[in-house]
């Protein structure tokens, strides 16, 4: 063995070493994982409370009436006068194949939906909404029709003391969405909801802060919490993001055309 082989080998065999140690000393440096939050209605001193901590202060029949003032909202045929009282901070999820947060603040959900009642024109003739005690206080089953046929959706609203709509959520009717089968309303503990994890929406006016260190201290915690939280810094960028990425075969797979 020539002495340059030698070298070689000492040289690799002390970088190999070496990179042992360091792959080692990384595993061993790892943060431990963090432990679950609970989220509570003393949460942020109060002003981190989830939904659930709120209780009805309207009438059932109005929490149903502002769900179908929603979908009047996305309906062509509907009186375009007919708006729900939303938040100003009001937000909506889409679960996938939809795009995920597709409306933050109020006027922002009013702008997207003025696009997509050009873009994708629609009617909800089939409607079937029901009020609930306990948040979200109005869901519904209903079919979006478009020329190229109907598209059945499981939504749910949320409310604050004030009975402003304050979240939004949303998921193709199958069956891996909530409300499909025998549970219809989503009533099963353990439903996968976004809402309900959503810290703020439970204080005295239902308003979240992205930047409260209670909401980065949930999202830690919650990797959609913490991808509803970048996409509401950048909302309109990630939105159109989305879309791209989606492209047309979005209907396909949210409708199953």
């Amino acid at each position: 063995m020539t002495m340059r082989a030698c070298y070689w080998m000492s040289s690799s065999l002390l970088v190999a070493a070496a990179c042992v140690a360091c792959a080692k000393q990384e595993e061993s440096a790892a943060p431990a994982p963090l432990p679950p939050l609970v989220l509570d209605c003393s949460f942020g001193g109060g002003a981190g409370a989830p939904s659930t901590c709120l209780s009805p202060r309207q009438t059932p029949d109005y929490y149903v009436a502002q769900a179908q003032k929603y979908f009047d909202t996305l309906d062509n045929k509907a009186d375009p006068n007919s708006q729900p009282v939303y938040s100003d901070l009001v937000a909506r999820w889409e679960w996938p194949p939809w795009l995920k947060l597709t409306g933050y603040t109020r006027q922002t959900i009013n702008d997207a939906d003025k696009l997509v009642k050009v873009a994708t024109p629609s009617t909800v003739p089939t409607r079937d909404c029901k009020a609930f005690p306990v948040q979200p206080f109005a869901r519904c089953h209903v079919s979006f029709q478009y020329k190229e046929g109907g598209c059945p959706i499981y939504e749910e609203f949320t409310f604050n003391d004030q009975g402003e709509m304050t979240f939004i959520e949303a998921w193709s009717e199958g069956p891996k969405s909530p409300g499909y089968g025998s549970d219809r309303w989503a009533e099963a503990p353990g439903v996968r909801r976004l809402s309900t994890r959503v810290p703020g929406l439970g204080n005295k006016t239902g308003r979240i802060d992205l930047d409260a260190t209670w909401m980065q201290e949930a999202a830690r915690r919650d990797e959609e919490l913490a991808d509803f939280v970048v996409r509401a810094r950048d909302f309109w960028g990630t939105w159109f993001a989305e879309l791209r990425e989606a492209g047309p075969g979005i209907f396909k797979a949210g409708c199953g055309w």
